[in-house]
């Protein structure tokens, strides 16, 4: 698809379009006849991930989201009529160690993007947010949407900072607006080499037949919620007229403990005996997100439960870490 191109069909943007949930959200956007373009500076995305998508028309636009003019240029370019915004910066770890470089990707990144919607007559905008990272240590679990906002790192504060900018330009430009609050996604393309989810790092291990480590007594809880499912969240907030935030997760608790013995039970005779370390400072030690209101709002539930879900990411990664293993 080119920008001067013509069409009829809905023409969607995806921020952060090369990364682990945003390149399912355009391979699901393709296959719905969407015009895709892709909008990634492949900081931490992999331009593999959206080969298939370039391959069936999709546009991509190497972009940093806190450059205000590439961006609006892009959107002019473009007109997109529905804009996905999942570019950020999500490393808790390098939010701490720099808080104004996590805020400057977070902050000022999602300004540039409303910024650009709303001049160039973007009809709605879906931001990614997290639940756990801003509810910290909630006394109710599973946490709704009306939980306190206590963050307990600058990563979990740049989103909410990130929210309140995507309710200010509902209300000061009624620009059609709303926020996903994310549970621990996990799926295929999330990364077992590096430092992504535990889902995915345990993967890789039982794939390779390593040992997974467990930081703590492995009874700390994480609200698991598969790509897939996240990603139809994204195509019904699309479609509807709801504002505001919705907790985006199964609204079950699984433990690290748990999730061992899933990974035992896909590969029985695996072993997969943990070993142990220190529990890591800051941790949450229950996180579980109440989605009742994304039913309620979006007409949206989980559908896919952690075992199959881990069935699926397995499959993913066998062959990276095969290839990994042969280079050795």
């Amino acid at each position: 698809m080119s920008p001067e191109s013509p069409s009829s069909r809905l023409t969607a943007l995806v921020t952060g379009g090369a990364g682990f949930i945003g390149s399912n959200l355009v391979d699901a956007l393709v296959v719905a006849g969407a015009d895709v373009v892709i909008l990634d500076d492949l900081s931490t995305g992999r331009a593999s991930n959206i080969t298939g998508a370039l391959a069936e028309g999709a546009a991509f636009e190497r972009c940093d989201v806190r450059d205000a003019a590439g961006v609006a240029d892009v959107f002019c370019r473009y007109r997109p009529e529905v804009v996905f915004h999942l570019a950020a910066q999500i490393d808790v770890r390098k939010s701490v160690d720099d808080p104004a470089a996590d805020a400057d990707v977070n902050v000022r990144g999602t300004i540039n993007v409303l910024d650009a919607a709303r001049l160039n007559g973007t009809r709605r905008v879906v931001l990614s947010s997290t639940g756990g990272a801003l509810y910290g240590d909630a006394d109710q679990v599973p946490s709704p949407e009306s939980t306190p906002i206590a963050p307990i790192s600058p990563y979990g504060q740049s989103k909410h900072c990130a929210e309140g900018y995507v309710g200010l330009y509902a209300r000061l430009h009624g620009l059609s607006t709303v926020t996903l609050r994310y549970a621990n996604v996990y799926g295929p393309r999330q990364d077992p080499l590096g430092e992504g989810g535990v889902v995915a790092i345990f993967c890789g291990k039982l794939a390779a037949g390593e040992t997974p480590t467990i930081y703590g007594d492995g009874r700390q809880t994480r609200d698991f919620v598969h790509v897939a499912d996240v990603v139809r969240a994204n195509l019904l907030a699309a479609e509807s007229e709801a504002t505001g935030a919705y907790n985006i997760g199964r609204g079950e608790e699984t433990s690290i403990l748990d999730l061992v013995e899933h990974c035992r039970a896909i590969r029985p005779g695996s072993g997969f005996d943990p070993d142990f370390a220190p529990a890591r400072a800051g941790e949450v030690a229950r996180s579980c997100l109440d989605p009742t209101q994304a039913f309620l709002a979006l007409g949206w539930a989980a559908e896919i439960d952690v075992r199959d879900g881990l069935q699926s990411t397995l499959a993913s990664v066998v062959p990276p870490v095969t290839k990994l293993l042969q280079s050795r």
